[in-house]
């Protein structure tokens, strides 16, 4: 896990970036962060396109910084003791994009602005993103 930022009180957000990060974070969280993990590095590693004319042993030298711009970012808030506190899924390099549903949740899909908005605002803050519940939570009631 790469560090990204303090939330304060004691809580850091991390961005995961390998598959085995997101299983963990799924099985944690019980949640399926996994899934759509797999489903976005998939779709930017099937979109990388090796420059014209390079020899084929060195065609995969871009890949990853490619599926690192390409693909959202994957965050997870922790505790200081490590406890999981929510996960995000944020638009790739945690720019404004249109048509990007971003999506933060707690433990089990739950509800996570009650306990951590001071530390979903602070991530918001340090991506100059705004990370209102009502277009962040998927669950919100309607």
């Amino acid at each position: 896990m790469r560090y990204v930022c303090d939330a304060g009180n004691g809580k850091t957000w991390f961005r995961f970036e390998s598959e085995a990060e997101a299983e963990s974070e799924a099985s944690m969280m019980r949640h399926s962060v996994d899934k759509y993990f797999r489903r976005h590095e998939a779709a930017a590693r099937e979109s990388y396109r090796a420059p014209a004319g390079v020899p084929a042993f060195e065609e995969a030298i871009g890949l990853k910084d490619h599926i690192a711009r390409s693909m959202p970012l994957f965050l997870t808030l922790r505790a200081d003791d490590g406890e999981g506190l929510a996960t995000a899924m944020l638009p790739p390099e945690g720019r404004n994009q249109a048509n990007f549903r971003i999506v933060i949740v707690g433990p089990g899909n739950g509800d996570p602005y009650a306990a951590h908005e001071k530390a979903i605002e602070a991530l918001a803050r340090h991506f100059g993103l705004e990370l209102k519940r009502d277009d962040c939570f998927p669950y919100a009631a309607s």
